[in-house]
């Protein structure tokens, strides 16, 4: 059975930097995709980050182009932990983030949509304020 746990929201400055993770059971991450997500109040879930199943050039995946050069996505395969890493955060950055996985064949999902996907974690809360 798979099971997400996502961890590292909080509070944060502007300019500040986070680390969420996002530990994954019943997964092995040598097949599953795994992507962030984000909800900010009334707005739809929006993609992130993807990483795919193998750790080629083109595993990553951008979906928001707000965060590029600025957020990193990475896996530990020893916990079964995939990591985004938050630099240089910004007040519209504030939301509730998702990690979220799929059975991949190489490549993460195209379009970055919550549907996409399988299997999600309960959230973390990011909060970016002075």
């Amino acid at each position: 059975q798979v099971h997400l746990v996502e961890s590292g929201g909080g509070l944060v400055q502007p300019g500040g930097s986070l680390r969420l993770s996002c530990v994954a059971s019943g997964v092995i991450l040598d097949y599953y995709a795994i992507g962030w997500f984000r909800q900010a109040p009334e707005k739809e879930r929006e993609g992130v980050l993807c990483i795919s199943s193998k750790d080629t050039s083109d595993g990553t995946t951008v979906y928001a182009d707000s965060v590029e050069g600025r957020f990193t996505i990475s896996k530990d395969y020893v916990n079964n932990t995939v990591f985004l890493q938050m630099n240089s955060l910004k007040p519209e950055d504030t939301a509730v983030y998702y990690c979220a996985t799929v059975i991949d064949d190489g490549l993460c999902p195209l379009r970055g949509k919550p549907q996409e996907f399988d299997h999600w974690g309960q959230g973390t809360q990011v909060t970016v304020s002075s």
